[in-house]
């Protein structure tokens, strides 16, 4: 743990390192989920956080390693800073965008109109306070904060 300080008030709570394969999820979720118990979220919340998190590691996991037929980790991180829990999901899949695989228009079009794929990450963004993904070097980051208060 590293020490406080008031430009950098949090604390990590874990780290969970699992390969990129179906067989981690179960592992995920009950890292989130003792997380978000640990932090103090309500379980509507930590259950809100858990889809927001399973959706892209599944993501990761079928479209950025298996699909793409190659090995990998997924490194998940639980960061508890001025009332909020951030889970951070790192992988070295391929590179993509995420923000702009579909808006909420495209839902309301029929099924056969609408943009193939993006659900999962549509799914992500609605179910956390905020979400974020940049690609940092040869790594995919993606970032899900949710307020502890009403603040």
């Amino acid at each position: 743990m590293r020490p406080r300080s008031k430009a950098f008030d949090y604390k990590t709570l874990d780290t969970l390192t699992v390969t990129g394969t179906l067989d981690s999820l179960k592992s995920i979720r009950d890292f989130v989920v003792h997380t978000a118990e640990k932090a103090g979220l309500d379980k509507r919340a930590s259950y809100r956080l858990n889809l927001a998190v399973d959706e892209i590691a599944t993501n990761i996991i079928l479209h950025g390693y298996q699909e793409a037929d190659i090995e990998g980790s997924l490194v998940v991180s639980a960061i508890e800073e001025k009332g909020s829990l951030t889970i951070r999901l790192e992988d070295t899949g391929l590179a993509y965008d995420p923000p702009g695989f579909i808006s909420s228009d495209d839902l309301n079009q029929p099924l056969d109109q609408r943009t193939e794929g993006g659900l999962g990450v549509f799914l992500a963004q609605q179910n956390v306070d905020r979400f974020s993904y940049e690609r940092i070097g040869e790594r995919n980051v993606h970032i899900f904060t949710v307020n502890l208060t009403d603040d």
